[in-house]
């Protein structure tokens, strides 16, 4: 199994914080966010190598990063040779450029740099395994239609699979968030490419909710529900409040 984080974003919502450094190695409770990631793929058996797929901006802040860090010897950082948020590729265009590049033929892990929750991630694998070939996506209950709209928003049926999908819809149907977290099957790694060659619009190809939008009518897709906390660091506000909450758990000395 291979692992993907995603980490070629400018996060200009987040200016000027990100003006020099990337969303993925802002720090919460003193640790950059990619390290709390990385931490749980390496409680994940199976996985051989991590890729971070980056822009040119941010390429040598991510390689400078991964020579100290631990579990340095799986590291692959991707440069996607981008340096503006106009020529960016989107999120869809990294996947498929890194599944390209370094010819991924395996399970594909990917999570989004920004993905900050709570817990591991062994339930989730196990479930994606057992959901195989199908495609598994990480989801989350917001409790809150309204906040919903934010989001990419899934239903699932009593099998949990995923019954309708929508990138920020104005009216949500569910309170069930996607958090930019995907087990892509190697038997699916293909559909990715499929998707862009049919859209052409960097918008839809930068938001990971409309790949999965456009797949569930196509293929069999599942949903797995995080329980405890989960933090999109989309803005300021969030970005403090993911701070505050870690920084009180170190205290107290408690593992999130």
């Amino acid at each position: 199994m291979k692992a993907l984080i995603l980490a070629a974003g400018y996060a200009t919502r987040l200016y000027p914080l990100t003006k020099e450094t990337p969303k993925p190695l802002l720090k919460i409770a003193g640790r950059p966010i990619i390290n709390y990631l990385v931490d749980k793929l390496k409680d994940v058996g199976g996985i051989d190598k991590i890729f971070v797929v980056t822009n040119a901006k941010f390429f040598s802040c991510f390689r400078n990063w991964a020579a100290q860090a631990n579990f340095k010897n799986k590291l692959k950082i991707i440069n996607d040779g981008t340096m503006s948020e106009k020529t960016r590729l989107g999120a869809i265009g990294d996947i498929n450029l890194a599944i390209k590049q370094k010819r991924i033929n395996d399970d594909l892990l990917v999570l989004g740099g920004d993905n900050l929750f709570t817990g591991g991630l062994g339930g989730f694998i196990k479930k994606a395994l057992e959901n195989k070939p199908a495609l598994t996506i990480g989801l989350f209950d917001i409790n809150d239609k309204k906040a919903a709209a934010r989001y990419g928003v899934a239903e699932i049926d009593r099998n949990k699979r995923v019954v309708s999908f929508k990138e920020k819809p104005s009216m949500p149907r569910s309170t069930l968030a996607a958090m930019c977290l995907y087990y892509f099957p190697k038997e699916k790694l293909g559909l990715t490419n499929e998707y862009l060659h049919g859209n052409k619009n960097l918008h839809r190809n930068d938001a990971t909710g409309n790949y999965i939008s456009w797949l569930y009518k196509k293929q069999p897709v599942y949903g797995f529900v995080f329980r405890g906390r989960w933090y999109d660091i989309g803005h300021v506000d969030a970005y403090k409040m993911a701070d505050r909450v870690f920084t009180q758990a170190l205290k107290k000395r408690r593992v999130l």
